[in-house]
């Protein structure tokens, strides 16, 4: 065994081995292998022989070439891009969201994590579809009385400055409940909402 891959491969047995939670002793009475033997080639100061990293594997239970085999690179962190995206107010792009007329914000941002809209509701009742997001969802009321209902939850009353944190999947819908327009700022992940 090469140096790199004696070292390579005593990092993953001292990994394998501390993951069980085992002291080097106990690995050492399991697969009959010297304890000094044993913390060398943890080490990376040795390489067992053949015969005997086969003995260490039976006793961690994992096949050789898992000692072996390179240690997956870390992802990079994603570069900060110093990006943003100014909407003024009254704009936004717009479109129909539930039925609700929407303002949608950021768009001019590719592959960006969350969506904010701004959603007029002025419906007393529900027209029947329900709005979906793909993960967790944040609603804030910024005017207005709203009802939000949902596939699993009791119809939720909000008042301006309330807010509600849930799971985006879960099928909801908004109501204006007094039939006075309200508004509410919906922050969504991904980049669009699925009505079902």
């Amino acid at each position: 065994m090469s140096s790199r891959l004696s070292a390579a491969a005593g990092a993953a047995i001292r990994r394998l081995r501390q993951g069980k939670g085992w002291t080097l002793a106990e690995l050492s009475t399991r697969s009959g292998v010297p304890l000094s033997s044993l913390s060398k080639v943890e080490l990376g100061q040795t390489s067992l022989a053949y015969d005997v990293l086969i003995r260490v594997c039976r006793a961690l239970e994992v096949e050789v070439d898992h000692l072996v085999r390179p240690e997956p690179l870390p992802s990079p962190p994603r570069a900060r891009s110093g990006r943003r995206s100014v909407v003024r107010a009254g704009e936004g792009e717009p479109r129909r969201l539930g039925g609700h007329a929407a303002s949608i914000g950021a768009t001019d941002l590719l592959q960006r994590d969350i969506t904010p809209v701004v959603l007029e509701i002025c419906e007393t009742r529900r027209n029947g579809s329900l709005m979906r997001a793909r993960g967790d969802a944040y609603l804030r009321v910024l005017s207005g009385a709203v009802v939000m209902h949902s596939e699993v939850y009791a119809p939720l009353a909000l008042q301006p400055g309330d807010a509600v944190f849930f799971d985006g999947e879960m099928g909801f819908a908004l109501t204006a409940p007094d039939g006075q327009p309200s508004q509410v700022l919906l922050i969504h992940q991904g980049d669009r909402l699925l009505e079902a």
